[in-house]
């Protein structure tokens, strides 16, 4: 059963005639979400969910034709019926559920079962083949309540504020920074703290205005290049939260807020799972938030999809597939794709 399989462009679909988050140049791709290694420029035409539409806008090219429909809604493709339901990584991010006459296919790209305040959550989609991401498919991945991550981030912020000291916290551009702004706002509520604002790098600005204008409740932000100059004083950060993409970690950016004495660095992501990855990465702190899902949640989705056949891509997929084969029975392979893993490419630093 051969519904989907990768070749040289990407994920393709014969009986489509289309190619499923392609990495290179194809007439036609359906995009799961818009993360760089999955949407990519240059495409014939894309077409995507309603709820990525508005991401794929503004980071594509202007003249890009893209197309889109309603979670749930079948578009025919010569011979395959196309549709997409909610895959729970980011906003708009989406499982490609694909019938031809061999069967039916889910694409799920990157997805999470954990609950986020700023996107869908994930549906499981009964199928004959499941592609499956394997980003954090190791036993040792096993992540915390977002609730849980929320309040530590919030205590550490409290104890920079009543030390004077800088939060920078370091979050992908797409997905990670604004689930954190989602999941501090649901933390004050909770805890009965009046919401603050947060300062976000230039780089955030567009994708969060987006996350904004469809609807996604917040915390309040206000960008750093703006700030220094509204405030009038030399270091006006002391105190606050500053959330900027990985890329500014260290870099000469860093140099507005003061000396490293004054400033503690943190990351929200998976691989802050073991202290390991923190210090290898030169953070004061790491909070364990991942927009993939961990190894229960990938194993309890590839049983659950009802699948014969699962393809692993990226990341620890034959440990995932050889798991499926000796613990589920289920018919599992590696299928080698040109997709990364956690942060997606997402490491642009702009202003």
């Amino acid at each position: 059963m051969q519904i989907v399989h990768a070749d040289g462009s990407g994920l393709r679909c014969d009986a489509g005639n289309f190619w499923v988050d392609p990495w290179k140049k194809v007439d036609l791709a359906v995009i799961t979400h818009g993360h760089a290694d999955h949407a990519r420029p240059g495409m014939g035409r894309y077409l995507c969910s309603d709820a990525c539409l508005p991401i794929l806008r503004a980071r594509l090219p202007r003249a890009s034709v893209i197309e889109s429909v309603p979670f749930g809604q079948t578009v025919p493709i010569n011979g395959a019926d196309v549709s997409f339901f909610p895959a729970g990584h980011c906003r708009g991010a989406s499982q490609v559920r694909i019938e031809t006459a061999e069967g039916v296919a889910v694409a799920a790209g990157d997805y999470k079962r954990a609950p986020d305040p700023t996107c869908d959550g994930f549906e499981v989609v009964p199928c004959d083949v499941f592609v499956t991401e394997s980003t954090f498919a190791l036993p040792v991945y096993r992540w915390d309540t977002p609730g849980q991550t929320a309040d530590e981030i919030l205590d550490w912020w409290e104890e920079n504020r009543e030390a004077k000291k800088v939060s920078a916290l370091f979050s992908y551009s797409l997905g990670k920074a604004q689930r954190v702004l989602g999941e501090l706002a649901l933390a004050m509520d909770r805890r009965g703290i009046e919401r603050r604002r947060v300062f976000i790098h230039g780089a955030l600005e567009k994708l969060t205005g987006v996350y904004r204008d469809e609807g996604v409740d917040m915390l309040k932000t206000w960008p750093i290049s703006e700030s220094a100059r509204a405030r009038g004083r030399a270091n006006p950060f002391k105190g606050e939260l500053i959330i900027a993409p990985p890329g500014a970690a260290g870099s000469p950016w860093m140099r507005r807020f003061g000396p490293a004495k004054d400033v503690s660095t943190a990351m929200a992501s998976g691989w802050m799972r073991f202290r390991g990855g923190r210090r290898r990465m030169g953070y004061d702190r790491g909070f364990v938030l991942s927009d993939h899902a961990d190894w229960d949640d990938l194993v309890r989705t590839c049983v659950e999809t009802g699948a014969k056949r699962v393809l692993c891509t990226h990341g620890n997929s034959a440990t995932l597939a050889r798991y499926l084969r000796e613990m589920h029975g289920i018919e599992a392979d590696v299928l080698e794709t040109a997709f990364e893993g956690e942060g997606g490419g997402e490491t642009e630093v702009s202003g």
